[in-house]
């Protein structure tokens, strides 16, 4: 039996998401992290630990007037919202703290109080890929998925089905920034960005944020809201350098940091009710069902284009419309946190009937690192 020993008792995004010019990077880290305060019924005074990426803890606790006991400010991109929530659970189980708070908040459209992006000339990155005319994501993930694509037989079409199926998702959703229907000729037929990426294969650019509270599951009962338990976790990174992945079409950390996760949760596949894999590109959801091994190999494809990930279909993916359509401020992990938890709790725009274990998957810094968390509506798995 898997048992919970830690559980999520406060959720809550920005108050507003997409364009915030009017607020600077913390403050919206602060916005979200008084609403998830206020969604827990708690006080600032109320919290011990504090976690975040973007920012570092020492500055949103001060922001705050938090005087935490733990900090967490690990940093490994998009996903590092899934590694502090691991975090958490390590630090709650072993007494250094009793109520964390997990912040995230980006100014990635504004711009207003954000810190520059880019490597450095002396980093693995600056010198070994920068010099041949990488310009970030859209250009360094071309290479790796063209190999997918060729060596699974995964088509173009096939590929442009992640934002057509994404975007169904999103017009159930009020707070997508997409709303309106797409088709994979359109997909196709949009503004080419770097091949095989066009347009609407790449994930938005917008300001938000979010933020969690976590508590020992033996309190969780006394919260305002439905706790959602932490059955289990994993993380794990390879490269900083994409051009050094072991395999192109296959990401290890993404394998370990699934393995360990519903090994540590006691599940199969087949328990899953729900699924986020983020999605900065219409290329991830693939390569995160194949290596966490909700199909075979090259099947990935074929599986979102039948529309078993659309709304209706078996395996609800991304129901909050993902990152291209629902929203991306830069790094998008937390966005998926919140949709997990709002299916747990059932309170989703897109809401799936009896979601009984929703699977949170993350990706950063470009192949990176990796991290995956269960989450339940209960707090055991016999």
């Amino acid at each position: 039996m898997a048992r919970a020993k830690v559980a999520i008792v406060g959720a809550a995004e920005t108050t507003e998401l997409g364009k915030i010019p009017g607020m600077s990077q913390i403050q919206l880290h602060a916005d979200a992290a008084l609403n998830a305060i206020e969604d827990a019924g708690l006080k600032l005074t109320d919290i011990d630990g504090v976690a975040t990426a973007g920012e570092s803890p020492t500055a949103i606790a001060h922001y705050l007037g938090i005087a935490p006991n733990w900090v967490d400010g690990t940093a490994v991109g998009g996903c590092s919202f899934m590694l502090h929530v691991r975090h958490a659970m390590a630090a709650i189980e072993s007494g250094l703290c009793q109520t964390v708070l997990i912040t995230h908040g980006e100014s990635g459209r504004s711009q207003v109080g954000r810190a520059g992006w880019g490597s450095a000339p002396a980093s693995l990155a600056g010198q070994f890929e920068a010099p041949y005319g990488g310009m970030g994501p859209t250009t360094t993930f071309t290479l790796p998925v063209l190999r997918f694509l060729k060596d699974t037989g995964t088509t173009q079409e096939q590929l442009a089905s992640v934002a057509v199926s994404q975007r169904q998702w999103a017009t159930l959703n009020p707070r997508a920034t997409l709303q309106t229907p797409t088709t994979v000729d359109e997909v196709l037929a949009d503004r080419m960005i770097a091949y095989p990426f066009t347009k609407s294969m790449c994930c938005l650019v917008t300001d938000g944020g979010g933020a969690l509270i976590l508590v020992a599951a033996e309190r969780a009962k006394d919260f305002p809201q439905k706790p959602v338990y932490l059955l289990g976790s994993g993380e794990s990174t390879e490269t900083p350098m994409i051009s050094q992945m072991i395999d192109l079409t296959s990401s290890r950390a993404f394998k370990m940091a699934g393995a360990r996760a519903f090994l540590t949760a006691g599940i199969e596949h087949k328990d899953v009710d729900h699924l986020m894999i983020y999605d900065a590109f219409a290329h991830l959801p693939l390569y995160g069902l194949e290596d966490l091994g909700f199909c075979q190999r090259g099947e990935a494809g074929a599986l979102i284009e039948s529309g078993a990930t659309a709304p209706g279909g078996s395996l609800p993916l991304n129901t909050n419309g993902g990152g291209l359509s629902y929203m991306h401020s830069g790094m998008y992990g937390m966005y998926a946190l919140q949709e997990s938890v709002r299916q747990v709790r059932g309170t989703a725009a897109a809401q799936i009937d009896d979601v009984e274990i929703s699977v949170c998957h993350g990706v950063g810094g470009m192949f990176a690192a990796s991290g995956t968390i269960v989450m339940s509506a209960s707090p055991a798995r016999v």
